[in-house]
């Protein structure tokens, strides 16, 4: 019964909200060009199939259970990346993404709802 309560707390403690975490791409890439243009389509396109959403235009994020899956995924959007702009890639806590503001004509929308998560004993 002991090694079942500590299975337990070590699987709450894995998904904390300060472990748990999210990955924005913020981009600003050039598109005066056809084939810049089509780069950064392609590159739209890449951080959807990776499974982003779009929060702006510009603007992808992701939810990573962990820091493994996060480092993974930056190496498969740093190689989805196109030739020309600016992309930023940050990372913050699931704690920090609970108190995201976003205003939507000047009214404050309700918070996203976070991704269910599953605990496997």
């Amino acid at each position: 019964m002991v090694r079942k309560k500590a299975t337990t707390q070590k699987a709450k403690k894995s998904l904390s909200g300060y472990r748990l975490m999210w990955m924005i791409v913020m981009f600003d890439l050039p598109v005066g060009e056809k084939h810049e243009r089509k780069a950064a389509h392609d590159f739209r396109l890449a951080l959807l199939d990776e499974g982003f959403s779009m929060a702006q235009f510009s603007v992808y994020f992701r939810f990573c259970p962990g820091q493994a899956m996060a480092d993974a995924l930056a190496r498969r959007v740093t190689a989805a990346l196109p030739e020309g702009g600016k992309v930023d890639v940050l990372y913050i806590t699931d704690r920090q993404y609970e108190n995201i503001q976003s205003y939507r004509q000047k009214r404050l929308e309700p918070a996203a709802k976070n991704p269910d998560q599953f605990v496997l004993l």
